[in-house]
């Protein structure tokens, strides 16, 4: 366990101690939350939805919980933190309409604009800040993106009209899905000075590119020629079927990390909740329902596998460890890591039990967190 998932696990686990009711983004019990990226600090970011539909993007850091804002509209979303606490995402402006955005506790939120339309999101950003997405142009289609800090660069399609990045690497390569002239989208890699190139499908018409790590390996998903998807690896300019490796169900691969370990999602019936995969060490894990993820969303360098929890009502953030079961001895950091837990419960306990004493309702001021 290394420090940013220790830090994740401590965050994930305070806003219970002192919060009681309240979930792990201090979201209220009726609302729902969902992880969406994780820095080295163990700062993380993600979107709390209430029960009106309304989206907040948040910011946690050190404790502390950010309220990211808008562009002068109702609602923000954030997808993605890099190491120097810079965030990305969407926010809609008083126009009502969505811009990708850039924010940092010393500058606020900023608006990067558009390709000359309406509309953008921000996807993904590298540790250098350049951020990913995808932006309306004055046509009236919308194209995949890349923000330099300066402006944007209009990255193209492969042919047909929309294309939309999904990730980027600290080389500047970037990833996600974009129209040929046939209108089918397909899995695409840009390269700064070479530009956009169509990777290969698994057989099937359609196929997506959702991550790339700074070795340049591509993950996604590709329509099968029977029309199931399967996640796919693409390295060195093969294509890998990893959901081969599953015995049955369609999967998509959501996130890699630098040591090469892959996560995503596999739907066994269409009426099913959907399982954590975690490819790690050549091996393929399927995650049991308690154990997995309802939406998995990436895996840190720690291997903390980030996303939410579907709690019967809501979404709620959460992780789950990537090792296996063989691999998950404690080590001596996890028996600290559980001491300070134990801590935090036993001040928890104390305080009740002080709060009974002194004859306060401590029943009452539970529910009150609700």
């Amino acid at each position: 366990m290394k420090p940013a998932s220790l830090a994740l696990i401590i965050a994930l686990t305070l806003p219970f101690a002192t919060a009681y009711a309240k979930g792990p983004m201090g979201e209220r019990k009726t609302e729902s939350s969902t992880m969406t990226g994780i820095n080295a600090a163990g700062e993380w970011v993600g979107e709390i939805k209430d029960e009106d539909g309304r989206r907040r993007a948040i910011l946690m850091s050190q404790g502390r919980h950010i309220e990211i804002g808008t562009l002068g509209g109702s609602d923000s979303t954030a997808n993605a933190i890099n190491n120097q606490g810079v965030v990305t995402g969407g926010a809609l402006t008083a126009s009502n309409a969505w811009h990708a955005f850039r924010y940092d506790e010393a500058q606020g939120i900023r608006d990067l604009g558009t390709l000359g339309g309406s509309s953008s999101v921000g996807t993904a950003l590298n540790q250098s800040g350049h951020i990913v997405g995808y932006a309306d142009t004055a046509d009236g289609n919308y194209h995949a993106f890349v923000d330099n800090g300066i402006g944007m660069l209009d990255l193209g399609t492969l042919g047909g009209k929309n294309s939309y990045a999904t990730a980027i690497n600290g080389d500047g390569y970037v990833v996600g899905a974009a129209q040929l002239a046939d209108g089918y989208r397909r899995a695409f890699l840009y390269k700064p000075g070479s530009g956009m190139i169509e990777l290969p499908t698994l057989g099937g018409r359609i196929s997506v590119a959702t991550g790339v790590n700074d070795q340049g390996v591509v993950v996604g998903a590709s329509e099968m020629p029977n029309r199931s998807w399967h996640a796919f690896m693409y390295e060195n300019g093969r294509m890998i079927d990893l959901g081969a490796m599953i015995s049955h169900g369609s999967s998509f691969a959501n996130g890699i990390n630098n040591h090469g370990d892959i996560v995503g999602t596999v739907r066994i019936k269409d009426h099913d909740a959907p399982h954590t995969f975690i490819y790690k060490n050549g091996q393929m894990q399927v995650r049991s329902a308690y154990k997995s993820l309802y939406l998995t969303r990436d895996i840190t360098e720690e291997g903390q596998v980030i996303g939410s929890s579907y709690t019967g009502h809501v979404l709620k953030s959460g992780s789950v460890d990537s090792a296996s079961e063989k691999d998950r001895g404690l080590k001596p950091v996890d028996w600290l890591t559980l001491g300070f837990l134990a801590i935090i419960a036993g001040v928890a306990a104390f305080k009740a039990r002080e709060r009974i004493r002194k004859g306060i309702d401590f029943g009452f001021k539970m529910l009150s967190f609700a």
